[in-house]
């Protein structure tokens, strides 16, 4: 017959997940998904406002590209950026060698980007133009020079 998954099983799922990919809605009816998603779901995000500095981890060899688009949400709908540089290293070393990128978030505000918060506590925004950011190894203009793979 049919596999039916119990309460307890699901919340402990959901508690136990190391990235918090997981919450139920208000009255424990349903499951989702926090972020990372391509298809659009209603992840539960709420507009907020960022502290002023943010980080971005990705790969060495993406940062040619960057400093001239730069972040752009590939295939997900929003750019994902990280509280503290440790974790952007950490995020960045999935993907190859890791560059961490300073996000000034305080003047994407000012000048009237939106960010949003999701329920595990990642910051979202739809894209960052190169012009807000900046390589975190001291290399800030030379970007594009750093930056070989």
């Amino acid at each position: 017959g049919r596999h039916m998954l119990d309460m307890a099983t699901l919340e402990e799922i959901v508690r136990t997940d190391e990235k918090g990919r997981y919450s139920f809605d208000g009255d424990h009816a349903r499951i989702r998904a926090n972020q990372g998603h391509s298809v659009h779901v209603d992840v539960g995000l709420v507009e907020a406002t960022p502290p002023d500095v943010l980080w971005h981890g990705t790969a060495e060899r993406f940062c040619d590209s960057i400093a001239r688009d730069g972040l752009l949400p590939m295939s997900r709908l929003h750019v994902h950026l990280s509280q503290d540089v440790p974790t952007a290293v950490r995020v960045g070393s999935r993907h190859g060698r890791p560059a961490v990128w300073r996000v000034d978030c305080r003047r994407m505000v000012e000048d009237g980007l939106r960010f949003f918060l999701s329920e595990n506590g990642v910051w979202l925004t739809e894209r960052v133009p190169p012009e807000y950011l900046s390589r975190e190894d001291g290399a800030e203009k030379s970007a594009g020079r750093r930056c070989q793979a």
